[in-house]
């Protein structure tokens, strides 16, 4: 068995994209998750080289290192929390990421603080924010509905946390709607 690590894996298109590289280069893979990819067999050295080649160009590449892996992986949760989950987001992260990851989640922020140059914490508010972004663009929710789903404590709360990340207010933000929003790997 193979698996992959791959950096730049944050939504469900980007699997779709992957997986049909994967079959122009004649691989079929077991399972492909955010950043991950699983072969039932063994690759060779150059069917990995081919992967590394074929994802480049598209904006993905092929981890070795452990610490990325890793940092890629809190990010792929992360983003999965925030962007794909429909219910209300009432979780403990740290408890999350060390259940998940099997790791101290000391040990965890530790690596992401050392590796990204910011705090798991502020990573985890900046994806709240890109979806406080998308959810106003779409316009299908009020302010109070968008902050009770992504679990602020108020939308005073959630208008104070959007100021201080994009300088301005909510509202403001959907009046002019140009503010160009990140992509996911970006953020």
């Amino acid at each position: 068995m193979t698996k992959l690590f791959v950096k730049n894996m944050v939504c469900h298109r980007c699997i779709i994209v992957l997986d049909e590289q994967l079959k122009a280069l004649g691989l079929t893979p077991q399972s492909i998750n955010l950043g991950e990819i699983t072969f039932t067999q063994e690759l060779s050295s150059d069917e990995i080289q081919a992967i590394k080649q074929a994802l480049l160009p598209l904006g993905f590449e092929v981890m070795n290192d452990k610490k990325s892996v890793v940092i890629e992986k809190i990010k792929s949760i992360i983003i999965n929390l925030v962007h794909n989950q429909d219910n209300k987001l009432s979780f403990n992260l740290s408890e999350i990421l060390s259940s998940e990851l099997g790791r101290d989640y000391g040990a965890l922020s530790r690596l992401f603080s050392e590796v990204e140059g910011r705090t798991i914490e502020k990573f985890f508010i900046a994806q709240k924010i890109e979806r406080v972004k998308e959810l106003l663009v779409y316009d299908e929710l009020t302010l109070s509905e968008i902050a009770y789903q992504l679990n602020y404590s108020s939308v005073a709360h959630l208008s104070n946390q959007f100021k201080k990340v994009t300088g301005l207010t909510p509202s403001f933000f959907k009046q002019i709607k140009d503010n160009k929003r990140k992509s996911l790997d970006e953020v």
